[in-house]
C-alpha cells in the first residue's frame, strides 16, 4: 500500500489533486487507485465536501466550481465513465431504424451514440454538435451514398461544442425528425434533465419540439445531479437509456415517469 492509502490526509491531497486535474472522479476508481474501501473513500469525500474543496455528486465528485450554473468542457467530459457510456451508446444505437431522420445533441453520450451509426444505411442526421459533425463528416475516399446525411445547425459555440442560440434555434424548428438522442448534465425526479447553459436548455427545447420522439441518454453517474435550467421533463421522455450501474431507486423512478427505460450491459 502506498502511504496515501494509509493515511487519510494524503488520500484526501490525492483525491483534491484528480479533481482538480480532471474536474470530476469516481468513487469506484479512486477504490482501485487508493487501495481503500468504497466507505473509506465516500468518508474522505464528505470530508472534502464539508470544507468546499469539492462538490459530491452521485457516484463521485465535482470540483467545487462545478456548480450548478458551471458548464464542463468537452475534453473535459470525454474521459470519464467510458464503460457506462459505451454501454448507453450500444443500447441507444438499437434504436435508430435505417432510412430515419436523427437529431442528436452536444455531450459526449451522444458523441458515443453517433460513432455507432455511421453503417446504418439511409440516415439523416441534424446535429448542434461540433464534434459529431466532424465524426460523421465524409471526406474524400470516405464519400459513399450509404453514408449518413449530414446536417449541421449555426448557432454560437458552448465550452461543451454545442451550437446554441438564435441561429439554431430558427434552423431546427423549421424541420421534423423521427427521433432525437439527446444527452444531459444531470437527470433528477424532481428537476427531470438538465444542463447548467440556459441557451443550450433553449436550444435543446427547440430539438425536443421537432422530434417525434426523444431518448435522453445519461449514465448512471447523471442521475442526482441538477444543473441550473430544465429542458424536459421525465414524464415527456419516451425513452430513457442508461447503464447497469443505475441503483434500483433511481429505475423504479424511471419506470413510473419515462415511456420506457433501457439499461445497457457494461463489459468486464
Amino acid at each position: 500500500m502506498t502511504e496515501a492509502a494509509r493515511l487519510a490526509p494524503q488520500r484526501r491531497a490525492v483525491i483534491l489533486d484528480i479533481v482538480r486535474r480532471d474536474g470530476a472522479v469516481r468513487v469506484a476508481d479512486l477504490v482501485e487507485q487508493l487501495g481503500v474501501s468504497d466507505m473509506t473513500i465516500r468518508r474522505d469525500l464528505d470530508v472534502l465536501a464539508r470544507t468546499g474543496a469539492l462538490s459530491k455528486v452521485h457516484g463521485g465528485a465535482i470540483s467545487a466550481s462545478a456548480t450548478t450554473g458551471d458548464e464542463p468542457a468537452f475534453e473535459t467530459k470525454a474521459g470519464l465513465e467510458s464503460r457506462a457510456k459505451s454501454a448507453v451508446a450500444e443500447a441507444a444505437s438499437a434504436l435508430v431504424k435505417p432510412g430515419s431522420v436523427v437529431a442528436i445533441s452536444g455531450g459526449t453520450t451522444s458523441y458515443a451514440v453517433a460513432a455507432r451509426l455511421g453503417d446504418v444505411s439511409g440516415l439523416t442526421v441534424v446535429t448542434n454538435s461540433l464534434p459529431v459533425a466532424q465524426l460523421l463528416r465524409p471526406t474524400g475516399a470516405e464519400l459513399s451514398p450509404a453514408g449518413p446525411t449530414l446536417l449541421l445547425t449555426g448557432g454560437a459555440p458552448t465550452k461543451s461544442a454545442s451550437l446554441v442560440g438564435p441561429l439554431a434555434d430558427q434552423a431546427i424548428r423549421s424541420l421534423q425528425v423521427d427521433l432525437l438522442i439527446i444527452g444531459a448534465h444531470g437527470v433528477s425526479e424532481r428537476a427531470g434533465a438538465t444542463t447548467p447553459n440556459l441557451a443550450e436548455a433553449q436550444t435543446n427545447r427547440a430539438l425536443i419540439d421537432c422530434a417525434h420522439q426523444v431518448a435522453v441518454v445519461a449514465d448512471h453517474t447523471k442521475w442526482g445531479v441538477v444543473g441550473l435550467s430544465r429542458f424536459i421533463a421525465l414524464s415527456e421522455i419516451d425513452y430513457f437509456v442508461s447503464d447497469d450501474g443505475l441503483d434500483a431507486e433511481a429505475c423504479s423512478v424511471l419506470r413510473d415517469s419515462v415511456g420506457q427505460l433501457i439499461l445497457g450491459t457494461t463489459q468486464p
